[in-house]
Parts: C-alpha cells; structure tokens; sequence
C-alpha cells in the first residue's frame, strides 16, 4: 500500500462516515448519548460512522482485521499476531460533537508492527481531509485545494510558543512542563485536532498528562511525523508505539519540530 491507495481507498471511506456523522448532527436538536463503560459519551453517530468505516474495510484487497474503538474486545493473544491492522477511531471528539463546535473528526490509521504507516484524519464539520503515509508526505485536501502539511521549526526557548492544553485541565505535570517556556501561549482545540494544529505549524507543542487510547492517536501521528514533527513517551526521547497488552497510550509531548525535545 502506498499513498495513493491511501487516498483513492481510505480517504472516501473516512468521507463518506464523517457525512453519516454530519447528517445526525445537523438534524438532531439535542444530541441524545448513553455511557460507556469508561463513563465517556457514544452517539448514533460514533455507530454510525464505526459501521460505515468498518463495512467498508472490510470489502477492501487488502486483508486486514480492525481495531475499533466501538469493537475493541480482540484478545491480546490474537491481536498481538497481526502484523498489519487498521486502527479506528470513528467518531474523536465525541464530547465536542455534542457541545456542536465542530471539533471532532474520522481518523483510519493503518499499523504495522508496533508502529503507524498510514492515517487519514477527516474534520467534517470543517470540511478539512488530511492524510500521510510513511516517508510519503502529509497532506490536507480543504476548500483551498490539496497542500503538502510542514510543521514549523522552533527552539524551546522561543517566546510565545503556542502550546495546546486546556487551561481547565491543568494538572502539575502539565503546569510543570509549560513553566518551563518562555511566556507560551495556550491554546484550545478538541479531539485529534490537536495534532494537526501541529502538522499545519500554528502550534508548536502539545503535552498530553491525562488519558487517551492508541485509536485517539495513531492516524493524526503519522500526519503530524510526515509533516516533520513528532510524537515522543512524556519525559523521554522514546516514539509512541501501539498494538500493547493495554490499549491506553503513555502520557505523551507532540512536537511540531522533530529536532525539538523538552523533558
């Protein structure tokens, strides 16, 4: 598989789940949601979109088996065996879905070995397409036209860094780190957005001291690492990997400028 498979088989996959997302989401008045396990929120809409996604993978050439997170129970025993898989995410940003501020979006990342290849990352209500593909660029399809994405170079001590992290979510680990820069700014911004704020070089860090899953990751990383940046283990120079016994990422720093690190 190469980049153009990825963009003439994935990228209208993740098109046509972020429609079905859109549909609910512009004719539904209150979005109606029940819980998870975890306690995080599932629409219609994230079955939706896992069902289209998920069909749709399936009737490809390429035989893959899916990691979802909506049809994540594959023991490890098995899934550890899989040399190549996709990995799904069909609906991040459900909480911003439901608070409509169109921060949410389709990501399809494929993995081999440990290690992302492939992703395609859809933004619906933005109407924004990013995609890469391992040593073959990262690139965003808008109402612009199609770009090749490159992340911004920066030094740690720079003033002003735009750094993305939620002022409301501040823990120590994240104050810590941000303290460490020269009057940074901080910036919001939902879902795997977060990464390709990155990868388009308006932001030039994000620290993530809280929570999240390999699918919540993996298809904005390799748009982000194509685009020159980074994805690093918090307080190390070690990549985020995937396919672990648990599914629950490390805490992480997301760098838009892969010769920058901060520990």
């Amino acid at each position: 598989m190469n980049i153009t498979e990825m963009v003439n088989c994935i990228c209208p996959i993740a098109v046509d789940a972020g429609d079905a997302i859109m549909k609910i989401y512009e004719e539904s008045k209150d979005i109606v949601y029940e819980k998870k396990d975890d306690d995080s929120p599932l629409t219609v809409a994230d079955k939706a979109s896992n069902d289209i996604i998920c069909q749709a993978l399936q009737k490809l050439a390429f035989d893959y088996p899916i990691i979802s997170e909506e049809n994540k129970s594959i023991d490890f025993s098995t899934r550890s065996q899989f040399k190549r898989y996709w990995l799904v995410d069909p609906l991040d940003g459900t909480k911003e879905f439901i608070k409509r501020n169109g921060e949410f979006t389709v990501n399809i990342a494929l993995v081999e070995e440990n290690h992302v290849i492939g992703g395609v990352v859809y933004a619906p209500a933005l109407e924004k397409l990013f995609w890469a593909f391992k040593n073959e660029g990262a690139y965003l399809k808008d109402k612009n036209g199609t770009t090749r994405l490159e992340g911004i170079s920066f030094s740690s001590t720079d003033e002003s860094l735009k750094v993305i992290c939620s002022r409301s979510h501040m823990n120590t680990e994240t104050t810590d780190f941000v303290n460490q820069l020269n009057d940074p700014e901080l910036v919001s911004k939902g879902s795997s957005l977060k990464f390709l704020e990155l990868a388009q070089g308006v932001a030039h860090l994000y620290p993530r001291v809280a929570p999240t899953m390999e699918w919540d990751t993996a298809a904005a990383q390799i748009v982000l690492e194509e685009a020159g940046g980074k994805v690093v283990q918090f307080g190390t120079d070690s990549k985020v990997v995937y396919n672990k016994e648990n599914l629950l990422n490390p805490y992480f720093v997301a760098y838009a400028d892969k010769n920058v690190l901060i520990k």
